[in-house]
This record gives structure tokens, sequence and C-alpha cells, in this order.
């Protein structure tokens, strides 16, 4: 096949794909791409690109695909690298399409506009596989390999430098196919090991992390095979819709969850890293009894040790371990079941005014709605906990941890499913490090409910100084009047100041068919009962 530049041979890979649409800065050095984009698919102008790979990670995650960002060279290829850190800490598959310099300049050093010094080692480092279009005939071989090394799992981002006279020049593509993928499976007497195992439970559990959401029928038949208490970490969410009686969900490391693994005789976990801060740093003591399946073999032992490792994809596993399950004691099952009611209860009571907001958001969406939410008080306390996901497509968070991406990733989750609204969780601090995304939000109208929690800073750190620290530094900001800042971008605005104000306004914000800008004034609305602290060591405390 050929095509007159690169820019229509990009859209033919898009639509082998299935994406609609891209997110992206247009540049000297993506112009053509950025053309055929625009006029035969959506392209989405967003203010920094950082926010273009962050929208692309969440629109693949929405969808449970693959997303698209196109970036410049140089600089531009640089402010994307935190972002695809993120894609590659969470696995998410991401198509990353930078320029670079013509291909007779590349790596001369004559200082050619927005050249960098290696750009393709840089983007090596930050994603699971990176590699520069050689010539025009190898362009189409380059963009598949690289969407099918990012939806390889365990997948990641995968970045493609496009030297800029190659995207002008006409392209040849030949066929291509994917090599056959295939998955682990451990050895039989492996399984039948780990089978006569759980045979053998009659108090267990199962953690679920973020490689069971793709195996959610098996773990659902698990669970109603055994009667096991699901504890997950925040990417195991939704794997079980979280109003199941048996989901305790991602409170591993309250008192009645630690007392639940104490008791517990086994402990089948799925997909999970154990994350430092799912885990206390680590502290967290889990059964000697353990199962662990994971398809990265490099988990398998690397945190907690594994009585029996399981090498091989959860769903696969899963189904070979499910004849070997029995059913657990009636009372365990019955106080997995107290235990979810208890652990929910306390955190209701211990976020205070905040409660109202978190019910009311969870009544007035939808089943199935994307919940996105950036690192802040609010994200971290109740909505990666409390307010229940029931599908592993709406539970779309930085998993990485970095500050000021939920924007960006709801602007992506939004657009990637149009059809129902989605919310952003964000902090007035973390809204402020890509401010220029409210100019996106307004241009491109996706149905967004912006909900801004504004104490005037960094609540997170500034409850953290507050407890170990007699003085504060660096976590109180500038607020800018968001009533104002939403007229001057041209976004309807809401305000909760008060525990009443939460059901109108919130129905209100998500009936729209367009965005809102909804400020939660802190100060007004009063504090919560117990101010959450982040579950980090500070050496001497």
């Amino acid at each position: 096949m050929r095509y007159d530049n690169g820019g229509d041979l990009l859209v033919a890979v898009l639509r082998e794909l299935g994406i609609d649409t891209v997110f992206g800065i247009v540049s000297v050095h993506n112009l053509p791409l950025v053309e055929a984009v625009d006029r035969e698919l959506r392209f989405v102008p967003v203010r920094h690109e950082a926010s273009a790979v962050n929208a692309a990670d969440a629109y693949g995650r929405a969808r449970g695909g693959i997303g698209c960002a196109l970036t410049s060279t140089g600089t531009g290829a640089g402010n994307a690298a935190g972002s695809l850190i993120e894609a590659l800490s969470a696995g998410t598959s991401v198509l990353h399409v930078t320029g670079q310099v013509e291909s007779r300049y590349l790596g001369s050093g004559r200082g050619f506009i927005h050249e960098t010094k290696d750009q393709l080692g840089m983007l090596t480092a930050v994603s699971k596989y990176a590699a520069t279009v050689p010539s025009a005939d190898a362009a189409g071989r380059v963009l598949r390999e690289a969407a099918d090394a990012a939806r390889t799992a365990p997948g990641g981002p995968a970045s493609v430098e496009w030297p800029i006279d190659l995207q002008y020049a006409a392209q040849t593509d030949a066929p291509w196919e994917a090599a056959p993928s295939v998955l682990p499976l451990p050895p039989q007497d492996e399984l039948d090991a780990a089978g006569a195992l759980l045979a053998s439970a009659r108090r267990p559990l199962i953690w679920a992390g973020g490689g069971a959401t793709g195996a959610r029928t098996a773990l659902a038949d698990l669970l109603a095979a055994t009667g096991a208490g699901l504890l997950t970490s925040n990417s195991g969410r939704g794997a079980v819709p979280e109003d199941h009686p048996q989901v305790i969900g991602n409170f591993a490391t309250t008192p009645p969850a630690r007392a639940l693994l104490a008791d517990a005789d086994v402990l089948l976990t799925i997909g999970t890293h154990f994350r430092s801060n799912e885990t206390a740093d680590y502290g967290l003591g889990l059964p000697a009894a353990h199962i662990q399946i994971d398809l990265d073999a490099t988990a398998l032992g690397r945190v907690y040790p594994a009585r029996h490792p399981l090498h091989g994809n959860a769903g696969d596993v899963l189904a070979a371990l499910l004849p070997h399950a029995a059913p657990a004691d009636p009372a365990w099952t019955d106080r997995i079941t107290a235990v979810r009611e208890q652990v929910r209860g306390t955190l209701h009571d211990a976020i205070g005014p905040q409660a109202a907001i978190c019910d009311a958001l969870r009544a007035a969406l939808p089943r199935e709605a994307v919940v996105a939410r950036d690192v802040t008080v609010p994200s971290s306390s109740w909505g990666n906990r409390l307010l229940e996901i029931y599908d592993p497509r709406d539970n779309v968070f930085p998993r990485g941890g970095g500050i000021g991406q939920g924007l960006g990733m709801g602007i992506g989750a939004a657009l990637a499913r149009p059809e129902a609204p989605a919310v952003v969780i964000a902090g007035d601090g973390g809204l402020a490090v890509h401010l220029g995304e409210l100019l996106t939000l307004a241009q491109e109208r996706p149905r967004l409910t912006l909900i801004v929690f504004n104490d005037g800073g960094y609540g997170v750190l500034r409850n953290m100084q507050d407890t170990y620290r007699e003085r504060r530094s660096g976590v109180d900001l500038a607020t800018p009047d968001f009533e104002r800042l939403a007229a001057a971008c041209g976004l309807p605005y809401l305000r909760i100041a008060a525990e009443a104000h939460a059901g109108p306004v919130l129905d209100e914000a998500v009936a729209s068919d367009g965005p809102v800008l909804v400020e939660v004034d802190l100060t007004a609305l009063g504090p919560m009962k117990n101010p959450f602290t982040p579950p980090v060591k500070i050496p001497g405390q």
C-alpha cells in the first residue's frame, strides 16, 4: 500500500488499532501527522505534552485498549517523559509518536531547531519500547511493532521518533503480522500443589491487583466457590464490583483487615506488586501460606515470600485452580461481610463533611462512569477506597503517584466514552500543575465534571508537616478565584460550601451535557474528623 505521506499512514494504523481520537501539540516537526489526524479522525490540541500522554493513557484505560499521543522533538518529547513514566508504572498501553529532526542531521550535534542529545535514549529510559523510523518504507512496520509492544501484557508506553523529512515522504507500507503471543502457564505439578493448598483453606483471602482486571469472570467464580474475602490494591478495584458482599476492597492496612490477614489460613494474590503505600511500607503481615499469580516472573516472591509462585496469565491460572476450590467456613464469610461494613463505616465517619460529597457523587453517577482521581486528600483518603467502583475501566488514577495528572486523564477518559458522564477529583494544588488544560476542557466540551477541592495548597504534605514538624514549608499556595477563572474559560461554575449543597450541585453537574467546574470550598465545608496523612515513613517519627 502506498500513502502520500506519513500522516496518511499513521491514520491507517490508528484505524487498525480502533483509535478515533488523538491528543497532542502541533509542531513544525509533526505537522504532516497532525494535519492528517485532524482531517480524518479527531485531534485534541492539549496545552502541554505531558497532558497529551496522560489523556492518551486514560483514553486507553477507559476503553480497555490503547491510546495515542503526538508530541514534538526535543523539549516537547522531554515534556512528555513524566507521563510516560506514569504509563510505564501503570503498565498501560500508549502509542507515543514524536517528531525528530531531518534524518540527515540525526546525531550531528549541529543545534538543529528542537534537536536534543540522544532523544531515543531518553525515550528508551521512560518507555517499554522505543524506536526510530529509519525510512519511508519502514514506518508502518515500526508503528505496528510499537503498538504491539504496548499492548502485550504487561503493557506500557511505546515511543516512536519520526524524522520530519520521512514524515513528508511518500510511504510504502508492506503487510505486517505480529508474532504469536504465547502466555505462560505454570507446569501441572505446580498448579496441583497450589490447588491442594487452596482446597485445604477454610479461612481464605484473595488479594486482586491490576493484573486481575483481565480475569474478572474467573475471579468472580472463585469468590463464589470459596466464600473468600477479596482485598484489592488501588489498581485492582472493580475487578469484582465493589458492592459485592465479599469485596473488602482497598483497605488491607486497616486494623480489621490486618486481623483477617493474621487469621487467614491461605492467601491467593493475583497480579499485584504490593506497592509500598498499600502495604504500610512493606510492614503489612501476610500469611505464610501464600499462592502468588503474576504474568511478570520477576514479581513472584519479590516483596513477600510465596509458597506457590505461579507464573502465568491470571485468567488461565485461576481457571486451572477453580476445580480445587472448596467452601470456606460460613463463620469466616460472615466475618468478611462484617469487616467490609466496618472499614467503610469507620472511614465514612472519619472524613466528616466530605462523606456527603462521596455519597452524593456516587448517587449522581450511573453505575458505569469514569472517576479520574488526581493525587489529593479526597482521592487518597476516600476516592481510592470508599467511592465504589464497579468496572476497572472506570478506575483512572496516576498509579505512580505523580500530582497534576488528573485533569488530562479525565479529558482523555471522557472523550473515550462520550456516551457517559465522567468526573475528575482534583485539588487546587494539583490542578495548578496543568491549569492550561482548562482551556482544552472548554474547547473540546467533553461531558466532564471537574471537582476542585480548594484548601489553598498541598493538603497532603501540609498535613504531614502539621503532624511531624513545627513549621510549614512550600505547602501554602496562592489560589485563583475559581468562579472568575471558570468564567474566563467559558466554563459553567458551581460551588459546594456545605454538606447540604453536595447532592443538588453534583446532580446538576453530572446531568450536564458538557463540562462543569465544581469548587469545593474546604474552609467553608469544614475539616475532616481525622486529617489524612500519607502512608509514608519519616525516620525518627
